[in-house]
């Protein structure tokens, strides 16, 4: 007699990853999906807005589906593009079920983390911890820090992960999907994220501005995707502007002879060309706009809060 299949049980939930600006939240979240959905570069504030990731852990009696909300990084604000920033990240660990603190391991418990703990303590929340880049600093000085986070009292777990790596990943990925209840899971099967891909694109083409010149260009440019058209031979036409502050900036960005925009939009043409799985034409144009840090029409693209 054929014994009867036991389907697994499913699980689903939101988990918001909070953290001090560069502590390697997005890299966390593009190692765990399996695929870019979050910009990355040196520069501290890159992620603006919440971005969600969506995976599946497949444990041995359940199937779970962990909506992660990665969160621009927490810091002291002082425009109101970061007070808008702050809001957002605070607003995604509030909206979770669960929240996970990254720590960075080179920098221990600076100003920023231990804000943010504070900031959990008053809410009485407690946070998964993961301490992130342990592959930089030696054993001493990374079981100070474990002391440390254990001491602050808001620490459910304490795990050690490098998400450049993959190091302590599955680990601390077995323990998150534990914690979602049971239920139906939130998204379609195959989806990966819910950002549009008009604004993907205009992200992915800002980080290989960063990349480029985050030593030169100041938080003044952003990007937006102006036009998209799908042609007949499958490609897809996608026009965008770089918006900068000053003609200076724009200098910058175009470089000699243009060299220097050219470059990216080559580096950011390859990318995208791998995440839509299809030939890409990218048109860039740079534009001076003055303070366009302040249009409430940029925030509301964002989904940030104008008025944070």
């Amino acid at each position: 007699m054929t014994e009867p299949v036991t389907e697994p049980v499913t699980r689903a939930g939101f988990i918001a990853i909070v953290g001090a600006p560069n502590v390697g939240k997005s890299t966390l979240l593009n190692h765990l999906v399996g695929t870019k959905v979050s910009i990355v570069s040196p520069k501290v504030q890159t992620t603006r807005t919440r971005v969600l990731g969506i995976c599946i852990a497949d444990q041995e009696d359940s199937r779970a589906q962990i909506i992660f909300i990665d969160t621009p990084g927490i810091f002291q604000p002082r425009r109101r593009l970061d007070r808008a920033m702050v809001a957002a990240a605070w607003s995604g660990a509030g909206d979770a079920d669960h929240m996970l603190l990254l720590v960075d391991a080179s920098r221990g418990m600076n100003e920023d983390t231990k804000a943010i703990i504070e900031r959990l303590k008053d809410s009485q929340r407690q946070a998964v911890v993961a301490i992130n880049k342990v592959d930089l600093v030696k054993k001493p000085d990374l079981l100070a820090l474990v002391a440390a986070v254990q001491a602050s009292g808001v620490a459910t777990e304490i795990f050690m992960t490098s998400a450049i790596t993959g190091d302590g990943v599955a680990p601390l990925m077995t323990h998150l999907t534990g914690l979602l209840p049971e239920g139906p899971w939130l998204f379609p099967e195959d989806q990966i994220s819910d950002m549009p891909e008009r604004l993907l694109a205009a992200e992915i083409t800002r980080e290989k501005l960063y990349l480029e010149l985050h030593q030169e260009l100041p938080y003044a440019a952003t990007v937006e995707t102006e036009s998209w058209e799908d042609k007949e031979d499958g490609s897809v036409r996608i026009g965008q502007i770089i918006y900068v502050e000053r003609d200076t900036q724009k200098a910058i960005v175009l470089g000699k002879g243009g060299r220097q925009i050219k470059r990216i939009g080559a580096q950011a043409r390859t990318e995208l060309e791998d995440i839509l799985d299809t030939r890409v034409h990218l048109f860039l144009f740079v534009k001076v706009r003055d303070k366009w840090g302040d249009d409430p029409d940029r925030y509301r693209d964002w989904d940030l809060d104008f008025n944070a």
